[in-house]
């Protein structure tokens, strides 16, 4: 394979675009791990009091993540998030006005990879959500495997991310005042095995959960559409049926997460690597749909709602989809 290098007279500010984007990969595919190397590592070192204080910190603040998180505005106007936005670059696209004065359900697709979209729009205020959605703070949810790692969690935590289960979601969804919204990627690591250039098929037939808690919560539910979020990386060729499949699907009901074997570009060269092509990224946020609270909602209710967010997010995909590179013949198909 020929090996296409990058050139040396490149700005400065693409390379701290590449750098930026660099830690982002590297902060979700080995940060968790370093953290359990280091809180561990340092028991056997003089510094073990640093691991023992935190322990006995953590223990008192397990809850904390399900309560909503604690988020740094400084880490989320970190000027990294801001250079890894540019390297696409991304954009968040408002299309009508949201009342904050209500909590919201977001519906992300596609799930992508690595999520690149959903984490810049709504877990750092690279793209300005604070701006265009005044009044409004994002919460994105996350496996829950991810908060048991030390150190790790409170990063995660940070940036607005929470762990993905009804506690966490009633916690946000019923606090009083609203301006509250919480971001589902409802095709979640299982659509991540089918993410690669092209693809315009969404694990959602049957994902009707996040339908069912905004019924409970009568929460209005918000389509929104990443374009560009399957162009950032290639993957392993894995069809249904094969050997690979099987074996991720396997690990992905073992484990709770997937392994896509993805690749993209490198640091010093555009061939292969673990880094995103620098491919645009266009989140656009549909219209809500408005739900009757109902504490225990049939299944009849819960589908005919769900047929009104396939309905609505296929609009948004179709009004949308010319204006950022994507066929007229290309449309969306739901499994």
């Amino acid at each position: 394979m020929k090996v296409e290098f990058a050139p040396r007279s490149i700005p400065l500010e693409r390379r701290l675009q590449t750098a930026s984007v660099l830690q982002w990969v590297f902060s979700f595919l080995g940060l968790a791990q370093c953290c359990i190397a280091i809180f561990v590592g340092l028991l056997f070192t003089r510094f073990w009091l640093v691991s023992a204080l935190y322990a006995a910190w953590w223990a008192c603040d397990w809850d904390t993540p399900t309560k909503g998180g604690r988020r740094i505005h400084l880490i989320r106007n970190w000027a990294a998030w801001r250079y890894m936005k540019d390297y696409f670059p991304a954009t968040l696209v408002k299309t009508v006005e949201l009342d904050p004065t209500k909590n919201y359900i977001f519906g992300f697709h596609p799930h992508g990879v690595l999520v690149a979209g959903a984490f810049l729009n709504f877990c750092t205020e690279a793209t300005g959500f604070s701006k265009i959605f005044p009044g409004l703070t994002p919460h994105m949810m996350m496996l829950n495997l991810w908060f048991r790692f030390p150190f790790f969690r409170d990063y995660l935590m940070s940036g607005g991310l929470v762990p993905s289960d009804k506690e966490t979601a009633a916690n946000i969804l019923q606090r009083s005042g609203g301006g509250n919204v919480l971001t589902i990627a409802v095709g979640g690591a299982q659509e991540a095995l089918d993410a690669r250039p092209g693809a315009c098929t969404l694990l959602l037939a049957n994902r009707k959960g996040f339908v069912r808690l905004a019924i409970h919560h009568g929460t209005p539910l918000v389509p929104v559409f990443s374009f560009g979020e399957n162009e950032l990386f290639d993957q392993v060729e894995n069809p249904k049926g094969g050997w690979l499949r099987w074996i991720q699907e396997r690990l992905q009901k073992i484990m709770g997460i997937s392994l896509p074997l993805f690749h993209a570009r490198g640091i010093f060269q555009y061939s292969f690597g673990l880094i995103p092509y620098r491919r645009p990224i266009h989140t656009v946020v549909g219209k809500p749909i408005q739900v009757e609270k109902r504490p225990n909602p049939s299944q009849e209710e819960v589908d005919k709602l769900h047929e009104v967010y396939m309905e609505e997010l296929c609009k948004l995909f179709e009004e949308h989809k010319l204006k950022y590179g994507v066929p007229e013949d290309k449309h969306l198909s739901f499994i």
